[in-house]
């Protein structure tokens, strides 16, 4: 070890000379004093590693009030006294006042020498201890988690000026007090996770909990338990990191809604009216029925919906119900045990379970049976269900989106669906306007999809040009907006240009876009001829006619029947 600064303080010079002596031949820097105002002055101007003070100073002053006035101006000076006749009083007052050690006069070389490195090692070791401890407490003032310690009694130890932020937790208040009692307003998670961790002795995670308090009653937090060591390894207690994500939760909603708002393209009104209806129904829980012909864009709507609300953390799980049979769709819909039918060979989870927290978009409802519409209503109503060879009840937590491109009033009227379950579903209404009705979003959709082509079939396609436009603008589109990104997807596909034109352009789009002749010219509805002219260019031929459309063929059937057209 470096030699030191060291003060020598005794009456006797003989004492001070042979002192600083020994101590000078092993390095050290000492410097005598000989009275109780001659070492006060350099103690004031000099700092000090250690002090040696005789306890009896022929100044009117003791060593003992020598040591109390270095403990008050220089307190990281350690402090030795020396004494011709010590007593047990003596010493023991010393050491209350902060001396570290005491030696008996005559003082030998080996003594001196030996309590110094002692000294000076302690004042080391001392003040490495104070500079972890004053950069821990900073580290912990400044932290924006809410850092709370406890003992194996789950009683508060320790808690930084976060966690009277983040929990209400302030530390002079809490100090000694059962955590269980500072926690009783909120929702528990952190109390729960503190517990598991002190009786398993293992950390506990809780990414994200909703735990809301008088001040911060949205509060979404993450809770973070962990055993407390000693340095032995045995166990101590617990530790509890709480950090606020409220903040980041609410940043990535925006982010998940701005970017499901951001595939519904368009500025006409009924579009503005669709978006502001959007983030009214974000939040709210009933059911919402989506309605519109196809390609309009009610998937998107969905997702919309559900991006936008706080259930957006969750699953949003989608079903076609025209897609599967009776049977298929309720085993989708609410799982079934292994044995429940022929083909069950284990358990399977359902959609409604599934999405539990989340939502649940049904797609094509108007097609479910009437034995599945009355399951369903009675799921809908009670949010609990059994699965399929299972008589024990599941409750879930669901927001339901159905969605239909039939007329579910007139379906009612003619006995294929239950108006309990149309009024149920019919809470809320989202209608989507044809496309034909807000022509003047289709430049808008046009450079969207213009967009989207480009990076994904990584062309720079600039535009269309103003005969394709002027055709777009002019046309029915009976696919609606699926149809006009078909078309555009074709056209991406084929051409070599950089504007399209109407030569790339599917040759059956070109034909749909003529004069179409219909047997009943005087029909008003524009889709009805529209239907006639697909039909007639394929030869009547109802496949290749609904291809022509940019609709399915099981569409195309019901708009036949819809209209009441014979082929």
């Amino acid at each position: 070890m470096s030699g030191g600064r060291i003060l020598i303080v005794d009456d006797e010079e003989s004492v001070r000379y042979t002192l600083c002596s020994f101590l000078e031949d092993e390095g050290h820097q000492p410097s005598p004093a000989a009275s109780f105002d001659e070492a006060a002055d350099l103690v004031g101007s000099t700092e000090f590693d250690l002090i040696f003070i005789d306890i009896i100073l022929g100044s009117g002053k003791s060593g003992i009030d020598l040591l109390r006035h270095v403990k008050q101006v220089a307190p990281s000076s350690e402090v030795i006294i020396i004494t011709g006749a010590p007593t047990v009083d003596s010493a023991s007052h010393a050491l209350r006042l902060g001396a570290l050690d005491y030696i008996v006069k005559p003082v030998r070389q080996d003594t001196l020498l030996r309590t110094t490195d002692l000294a000076l090692k302690h004042k080391v070791l001392r003040e490495t201890k104070e500079s972890y401890r004053l950069n821990l407490e900073a580290i912990f003032r400044s932290v924006r988690d809410a850092i709370i310690t406890v003992n194996g009694r789950l009683e508060v130890v320790e808690a930084n000026p976060a966690a009277a932020e983040i929990c209400g937790v302030v530390r002079d208040e809490a100090a000694g007090r059962p955590f269980a009692e500072l926690v009783h307003t909120c929702c528990g998670s952190c109390l729960k996770a503190l517990e598991d961790t002190v009786s398993r002795r293992e950390p506990v995670e809780l990414p994200c909990v909703e735990c809301g308090t008088a001040r911060n009653p949205d509060q979404v937090v993450s809770i973070t338990a962990t055993p407390l060591l000693r340095h032995d390894g045995s166990f101590s207690g617990g530790v509890l990191v709480v950090r606020n994500k409220t903040r980041v939760v609410e940043l990535e909603r925006c982010l998940a809604e701005s970017r499901e708002m951001g595939r519904i393209v368009g500025r006409s009104e009924a579009i503005e009216k669709l978006r502001s209806m959007i983030r009214s129904l974000a939040d709210v829980h009933t059911p919402v029925l989506i309605t519109g012909e196809s390609g309009t864009g009610k998937e998107l709507v969905a997702d919309a919906l559900h991006a936008a609300g706080s259930r957006c953390g969750k699953n949003l799980v989608k079903v076609n119900c025209a897609a599967l049979s009776e049977g298929l769709l309720e085993s989708e819909l609410f799982g079934h045990v292994r044995g429940a039918f022929t083909g069950a060979v284990k358990d399977k989870v359902g959609r409604f379970q599934r999405a539990h927290g989340g939502s649940l978009f049904l797609d094509e409802i108007g097609e479910m049976t009437p034995g599945m519409q009355l399951r369903f209503l009675r799921v809908l109503e009670t949010m609990e269900f059994e699965r399929v060879g299972d008589s024990t009840p599941v409750k879930v937590d669901v927001r339901v989106i159905a969605a239909t491109n039939r007329d579910l009033r007139k379906k009612v009227e003619l006995g294929e669906f239950r108006e309990d379950l149309y009024f149920r579903l019919k809470v809320v209404e989202i209608h989507l306007p044809a496309l034909r009705d807000r022509r003047d979003d289709i430049p808008l959709l046009v450079h969207h999809f213009v967009s989207t082509f480009n990076r994904v079939f990584s062309k720079s396609i600039e535009a269309v040009s103003d005969s394709v436009m002027e055709l777009f603008m002019s046309y029915h589109w009976p696919g609606n907006v699926r149809q006009l990104e078909n078309v555009l997807e074709h056209a991406f596909v084929l051409t070599r240009r950089q504007i399209l034109t109407p030569e790339d352009l599917p040759s059956d789009f070109m034909r749909a876009t003529g004069p179409a002749a219909s047997p009943d010219a005087g029909d008003p509805s524009v889709e009805v001829r529209a239907i006639f002219a697909a039909l007639e260019q394929a030869s009547y031929n109802k496949s290749e006619a609904a291809r022509l459309l940019g609709i399915s063929r099981r569409t195309l059937y019901r708009k036949l029947e819809q209209h009441r057209i014979t082929v």
